[in-house]
């Protein structure tokens, strides 16, 4: 078994997919295929169940992902312990956020990254930011940019890096309903505005507990994961929603929706970066992490 072999089971584990794995590891189908059933045979144990479609992962492969993840961190971290301080940083860190965040602040934090650190290179995952932090504790990523929910789990650490106000959203035109109906005059005017809201995370949170507050059920026309998606089906004219301003703002739909003047207005987003402590011992991590932070 060597370092090589554990990222490419890391890699198979987290796509299940021969094919987008042994390209995402630069090697051959058959090759990784040989690889995984000489790491098999060498634990004496099945950690994937495949058949000619399906690839998943077996109760000792999950066991074995976490072990992988931790043993490939933990080499890197003895391989850039013993590198003479004087050279230049080198390696990949991986990154996870949501496609809003990637253009709204990664662009700011690897332009001012790059230049100081051409050989560090940024493994780059989006998705829906309500899995950041998980994905953070499964050690499936090494940073990760979100909001900052009320409490973190013990020992991830979280640095802001900007704030962005939730806000209520309507349609500018309708075909479904008339505008006037998408702007409540009163508080149980609510229940009859069809609601498109996130399917869970620290929006929905807020949400829930601002019609809660006000004995409101609300009418859910459709729980979406992902911000940028709930702009999408407002836009359309579908209902009203909430969502963070900075994904409004860098939506290609933003012209065909308004923001509700909602009082009182919810908590907002505090935006930042995420890493575990661990992970600040990894010089590429810690490099990353001080961008926000002047005096490191």
């Amino acid at each position: 078994m060597d370092i090589r072999t554990l990222k490419h089971f890391i890699v198979l584990s987290e796509t299940l997919h021969f094919g987008r794995a042994s390209a995402k590891a630069n090697i051959s189908t058959s090759a990784l295929s040989r690889n995984i059933r000489q790491l098999e045979t060498e634990l004496n144990t099945v950690l994937f169940d495949r058949d000619n479609r399906t690839v998943a992962l077996t109760p000792e492969g999950r066991t074995f992902q976490r072990y992988a993840r931790d043993a490939v961190q933990q080499w890197e971290q003895i391989r850039y312990d013993l590198t003479d301080p004087a050279e230049q940083l080198s390696g990949e860190i991986s990154l996870y956020c949501s496609v809003t965040a990637s253009h709204s602040i990664l662009v700011d934090l690897l332009n001012r990254f790059r230049p100081a650190h051409p050989g560090v290179e940024i493994m780059l995952q989006t998705g829906d930011p309500e899995h950041a932090i998980e994905r953070i504790v499964a050690l499936e990523e090494e940073l990760a940019i979100a909001a900052r929910p009320e409490t973190l789990p013990a020992g991830v650490l979280f640095k802001p890096i900007a704030e962005s106000p939730l806000v209520f959203v309507a349609p500018k035109e309708s075909t479904e309903m008339p505008n006037a109906q998408f702007t409540p005059a009163k508080t149980t005017d609510w229940q009859n505005i069809p609601m498109i809201l996130a399917a869970g995370g620290i929006a929905r949170e807020r949400v829930d507990a601002w019609f809660g507050s006000r004995g409101v059920t609300p009418q859910i026309y459709a729980q979406v994961a992902g911000n940028e998606a709930i702009v999408s089906m407002i836009s359309l004219g579908l209902g009203v929603g909430v969502v963070p301003k900075i994904v409004l703002d860098n939506s290609p739909h933003a012209a065909r929706v308004r923001v509700l003047d909602v009082k009182p207005a919810l908590a907002p987003y505090d935006l930042g970066l995420f890493t575990l402590q661990r992970h600040l011992k990894n010089p590429l991590v810690n490099a990353f992490w001080a961008l926000l932070d002047p005096s490191a």
